[in-house]
């Protein structure tokens, strides 16, 4: 792990008195702790906040406000989570174009418990940056007769503008999104070019981590080293830092680790 982007909902931690503030701070506090102790053993990590805005609540404008304060201390960007259906992103519109004038970057969970429509929305009308899971982009692709791929309008504007989905396999299969990890569709989308990457969700309600998540993808679905490094660059290219960080990190630390992993295996890459 050489980068993560860490969502957290802060008006969901205020029960005990705490400022936003002093949730955002003592989180990035922590981050940069873990991130001197990595350091000092020799494994440097990059951690970015993500803040999270409650769909089903109405405080979206003020923790995009708190995301655009906190953007120099280490918040990345902003997302807004929760219920999909009867919630759409477009009822924090004023959130998402303050995030859009301070020219910072956002992404919208989407298309996960809800179809096609709220994936429509957050593209074209809230302008996300990525889509938080994205997996019901599946049900605008229909099979011809000779079992050929037809990308509908929305699909193939998002697989044309190159729109990060953020798949989680696990909790797909646990929320009932996906009915197994093999039949998951990030394989379909994976071999249609989408721009996929691999993610956890929550990682305690999943139990479950990164290296748990490729070990699925490769033993159920088929995934190769050479792709889970696809995943990992596509992750990179699609991180909410600035393009020099993200280029170094591809050419210099993941391309390379996944070639010592190769060579270590003895599989041709």
């Amino acid at each position: 792990m050489v980068y993560a982007e860490i969502r957290m909902a802060p008006e969901l931690l205020q029960e005990q008195g705490l400022s936003l503030d002093q949730i955002v701070g003592e989180m990035l506090a922590g981050f940069k702790r873990g991130e001197k102790e990595m350091q000092q053993h020799g494994k440097p990590i990059k951690v970015g906040l993500l803040l999270t805005a409650m769909r089903t609540a109405a405080r979206s404008s003020e923790i995009a406000q708190l995301a655009i304060k906190w953007r120099e201390q280490g918040v990345v960007g902003f997302d807004i989570a929760g219920k999909e259906a009867g919630y759409p992103p477009t009822r924090h519109l004023d959130a998402f174009d303050a995030i859009r004038q301070a020219n910072f970057h956002m992404t919208i969970h989407a298309g996960e418990a809800f179809g096609l429509p709220s994936i429509w929305e957050a593209v074209q009308i809230c302008g996300t940056d990525r889509l938080g899971h994205g997996v019901r982009i599946v049900d605008d692709i229909t099979f011809d007769e000779a079992n050929n791929p037809v990308l509908g309008p929305m699909a193939a504007y998002v697989r044309d503008r190159r729109v990060p989905l953020e798949m989680c396999p696990s909790s797909n299969v646990q929320t009932g999104a996906a009915k197994s990890i093999k039949e998951h569709p990030i394989g379909l989308l994976k071999n249609l070019q989408f721009r996929v990457t691999l993610n956890t969700d929550n990682r305690l309600m999943s139990d479950t981590f990164m290296s748990k998540e490729m070990y699925l993808l490769v033993h159920e679905a088929g995934f190769t080293l050479k792709e889970l490094q696809w995943l990992s660059v596509n992750a990179m290219k699609s991180a909410f830092i600035p393009f020099d960080e993200r280029l170094t990190l591809i050419n210099e630390v993941i391309k390379p680790g996944f070639a010592q992993a190769a060579e270590e295996l003895k599989i041709k890459f």
